[in-house]
């Protein structure tokens, strides 16, 4: 704002501080004699202040008011500290005032407070001049800027509806209350504090608090810039942000900035002719609302975020702890998330299952071994609810249940892993050997309760005539019959508690269920599950709790804030030389096997999968530095709609195998995110469990994975 002519600068408005408090001390013997002579009013004898006692009652009454730390976002950021995401439940940027356009607090004055700078709290001439005026029956309000600020302040600290009535109620003794706080509010801030405090406290209508924010929203600039019509239209909302809400009432907008602009006209900001070059149209630039993780840039990765954080006891022990931390915000998480490999998982997903192309999904998740970070959420359904548009879903489905997630999906021959690592454990060798036909019947089988299965007829997916098979073949061909037997000889309820040891649970919240087809995938689980189970491989037998971040910041450290690391609980679940076993027995597949064609240029180990009658098909596998597991189906349920003879991206599939859609989604995820971690490879092949190449001769392997029934359907 320029100081020429007869415009009146902000500061010309108070001579000195000293000024302000003789004036202060001046305003108090007044009002003294106001509240005196005003006892013909029932509401002052109400509150007990009578007579000559009455200035001593007022001082009296509570005013130890706190200015809190305003609620501002939760902002998210990725490994290399670039935020992604944004999320409030108060969209508001807090800025210092030589940040905000020096019309913003021009107009405010203008229209709200003209003495703001001349008074100590409470201006006597516009209190006097508003009880004479509703007296008459004209109800009006004289409430000081420093006032409204004392009103916001305690209605933005009320946590019961009671609170929130007694701050906002329009009576006699909320005003009362309200000078007494605002008198005591000028004595510990200068007017440049509550001039700032005000603006971004107060709500400006569309989800905007705070002027930063509503500048952004209507006009699409930094508060630093707006001009005097733009100021006067976002200034002119405070006394009625609905009925003045510039998107939805702008008739109603424009007349009261106009009023504003008038006012800026009477008391000397502006000029009338200056005054009308912002008349007429509002000229809007709207932003739409932000402050959501529909706005994030990885919206399911940020919900995920979002509802760890409230969920988790990193914030507090209760959850009315943790959302009232959250609910403040200005705190920033930095989560595990790799914008490369986020941005790889994400491009993989959408390339081969379009989003607008069909009703069916892919979803994928990508771990860190030995610590549990998350490094990628992806999915090719976009952020949003399914009854809104095709191609929508607020379901995460690369979790599980209770994050945000689906039930789950049948894992199929991801699931055989497991039975190797069990028969590991109890010592057998690499040349643990079964005559694997084509189907073969297996019987014997006992559950954790003891309950013996019945005999379970088992097939290969295959045209293969089966043959002599050990775990080497046997994986690298993923023969159904050789681990039916493999299972059988460890043990089922053996094999489903070293899936549990290894972190597996079903979507759903439910117990893993024991049946007889256990090995080949009949359970539902999410993404996430078998990566990080996989993941206790790639670490040497480290089981990792999952989590989405790394360390939170809130306030600023070196101003009383603090910083909190997160760390993710780990327990050694398997001896290494189990896990070096696995890894060795995981990268048969992509030597000619079920894997074959899917390297990345580094040492991978991993998993094809693909359930009964092809419902869901799966890849999981992994580097020593990142596990992922990636899953294809039919958000309709792929039990009723199988992945058979459809056609996907463009391409026709008479089968959809775990090798040619969910391999190649993983395959470039992993191409490109390993980019980031070291280039080293698995280490040797623990002795103790025999030949690491010996493949019985004339073995036959399927040309893919998966057969059988699971049992109980």
């Amino acid at each position: 704002m320029e100081e020429s002519g007869d415009k009146r600068t902000l500061r010309e408005r108070v001579d000195t501080e000293t000024n302000r408090k003789i004036l202060r001390l001046a305003g108090l013997g007044a009002l003294a004699g106001v509240l005196s002579a005003a006892l013909l009013m029932p509401w002052v004898g109400g509150l007990g202040l009578a007579g000559r006692d009455t200035a001593a009652s007022f001082m009296d009454i509570p005013h130890d008011l706190k200015v809190p730390r305003l609620a501002e976002h939760v902002v998210l950021t990725d490994t290399d500290g670039e935020p992604f995401a944004e999320v409030a439940q108060r969209e508001r940027e807090v800025v210092d005032l030589d940040e905000i356009s020096p019309w913003v607090p021009a107009a405010l004055m203008a229209i709200e407070d003209d003495r703001f700078y001349e008074h100590s709290g409470l201006d006597l001439r516009g209190l006097l001049r508003a009880a004479l005026r509703t007296a008459q029956g004209n109800t009006q309000g004289g409430s000081t800027i420093t006032q409204q600020y004392v009103k916001n302040l305690l209605m933005e600290q009320a946590e019961t509806e009671e609170e929130l009535e007694r701050a906002s109620g329009r009576n006699i003794t909320r005003k009362i209350v309200e000078l007494r706080q605002a008198i005591e509010l000028e004595e510990r801030l200068t007017k440049d504090e509550i001039m700032q405090g005000y603006l971004n406290l107060a709500y400006f209508g569309a989800g905007a608090h705070g002027i930063e924010v509503a500048a952004q929203r209507y006009f699409s600039v930094p508060a630093s810039e707006l001009d005097p019509g733009q100021a006067a239209t976002i200034v002119g909302i405070v006394r009625s942000p609905s009925y003045y809400d510039p998107l939805q009432n702008p008739e109603h907008s424009q007349d009261r900035r106009d009023v504003v602009l008038d006012r800026m006209v009477d008391t000397g900001y502006i000029e009338a002719e200056e005054a009308d070059q912002y008349r007429g149209d509002l000229r809007l630039d709207h932003t739409p609302r932000g402050g959501s993780c529909a706005e994030s840039e990885y919206p399911h990765y940020c919900q995920y975020v979002m509802d760890w954080l409230l969920t988790s006891d990193v914030l507090g022990e209760t959850e009315e702890e943790r959302t009232e931390l959250i609910g403040k915000g200005g705190m920033t998480v930095e989560t595990g998330l790799n914008r490369r490999a986020q941005e790889a998982a994400q491009e993989a997903v959408d390339r081969h299952v379009p989003p607008e192309d069909s009703t069916k999904f892919a979803a994928q998740a990508v771990v860190h071994p030995g610590t549990g970070q998350i490094r990628a959420l992806a999915q090719n359904l976009r952020y949003g609810f399914e009854d809104e548009s095709a191609g929508t879903t607020s379901i995460n489905l690369a979790v599980d249940q209770d994050e945000g997630g689906s039930t789950g999906f049948q894992a199929g021959s991801t699931f055989k892993p497991y039975t190797l690592a069990a028969a590991l454990d109890q010592g057998l060798g690499y040349g643990t050997s079964f005559d694997s036909p084509k189907s073969v019947s297996v019987s014997g089988l006992v559950n954790c309760d003891g309950e013996k299965m019945s005999s379970w007829s088992v097939s290969n997916a295959g045209e293969s005539d089966g043959g002599e098979h050990n775990m080497l073949s046997g994986t690298k061909g993923s023969v159904n019959t050789y681990f039916a037997q493999l299972q059988r000889r460890v043990g089922l309820c053996e094999t489903s508690q070293m899936a549990k040891r290894l972190g597996v649970h079903r979507a759903d919240g439910q117990d893993l269920g024991v049946w007889s087809s256990f090995t080949l995938g009949d359970q539902e689980v999410s993404p996430m599950s078998v990566a990080n189970s996989y993941a206790v491989f790639a670490s040497g037998g480290s089981l990792c709790e999952p989590v989405p971040a790394r360390e939170i910041t809130i306030g600023e450290p070196d101003n009383g804030g603090e910083r909190i690391q997160v760390d993710g609980e780990c327990e050694q679940v398997i001896e290494p030389d189990v896990a070096d076993g696995v890894n060795h027995l995981l990268q048969k597949p992509f030597e000619g096997g079920t894997a074959d064609g899917l390297d990345i240029g580094a040492p991978v180990a991993g998993k094809t999968g693909t359930t009964d009658n092809s419902a869901y098909a799966w890849f999981a596998g992994y580097t020593p530095h990142l596990s992922s597991a990636v899953v294809v189906g039919d958000v309709r349920g792929g039990e009723q709609y199988p992945l058979r003879n459809v056609t996907i991206g463009g391409r026709s599939f008479g089968v959809v195998y775990g090798s040619t859609l969910p391999g190649p989604i993983w395959q470039e995820t992993m191409r490109e995110a390993v980019e980031d971690t070291p280039q080293d490879g698995f280490g040797s092949p623990p002795s103790k469990f025999g030949d690491p190449s010996s493949e019985p001769s004339g073995s036959d392997e399927d040309d893919d994975d998966d057969g059988g029934s699971p049992e109980g359907g």
